[in-house]
């Protein structure tokens, strides 16, 4: 569902991303870990088609991401590290807009609704003002149009940064769901922890290239840590 061949992206002499083979099929979660210029957000937008890569390709479904970047959008949900929603307008008005946007059909309030109850936004916040959401409910509005558009793939970047453990744990929860009904999903994130306890695979990312990849159950949440720690030392060095 989610491919890169030989992906390869270029910034003058910074080579951000090399050869990155990934193939995440659907009902899997692919957790890329690594720091901050790894290559994570990098592999993200050049699957939603917003970088043109050096080299390579980036496939969605099938699609060549860059001979239709539309096509390959309307199977893909975006969540960000920061969720925008139109502050003024209400949960179930946020979903409206942007579901018509995603051209889903017959988005009456009654099925909009149950998208956001799916997503676990209580039913008292559907209709209060999205400019007092916590990041938390902010995401489970995108959840919610996951679950709209019945999106195909979802692309995550640092989606639990910010979050309490509790609303850590709901968002994992809600993403479980998304690859029960079938998602394919690849989340670049810092938390290790919750990667080992929802990803079905783990990459690890040093300077723009996938060291390595394993089965998330290979590995307990403390060799994981290590292993982790042990390829960031060799970054400075130590």
């Amino acid at each position: 569902m989610l491919r890169t061949q030989a992906l390869s992206k270029t910034f003058g002499a910074h080579r951000a991303l090399d050869s990155l083979d990934l193939d995440i099929a659907p009902g899997e979660i692919f957790c890329m870990l690594g720091a901050n210029g790894a290559g994570k957000t990098t592999t993200i937008k050049l699957l939603l088609g917003f970088l043109k890569p050096t080299s390579g390709q980036a496939l969605v479904d099938g699609i060549d991401v860059q001979a239709d970047p539309a096509a390959a959008r309307r199977r893909l949900l975006y969540l960000p590290e920061q969720v925008a929603l139109y502050g003024e307008l209400s949960g179930l008005e946020n979903l409206r807009y942007f579901a018509g946007l995603a051209g889903v059909p017959d988005c009456t309030p009654q099925r909009l609704r149950g998208w956001l109850e799916a997503a676990g936004v209580p039913p008292a916040a559907v209709d209060r003002r999205a400019g007092g959401y916590s990041k938390g409910m902010r995401q489970k509005v995108a959840i919610a149009l996951a679950i709209a558009r019945s999106a195909r793939g979802l692309l995550l970047d640092e989606p639990t940064s910010g979050l309490d453990p509790a609303a850590s744990a709901e968002f994992h929860r809600l993403l479980l769901g998304q690859r029960d009904a079938g998602a394919a999903v690849l989340m670049a994130t810092h938390d290790l922890f919750r990667a080992r306890e929802v990803a079905s695979t783990i990459g690890i990312m040093r300077d723009g290239r996938l060291l390595r990849s394993f089965k998330a159950q290979e590995l307990s949440a403390r060799e994981l840590e290590q292993l982790y720690l042990d390829e960031m030392s060799a970054v400075a060095g130590v």
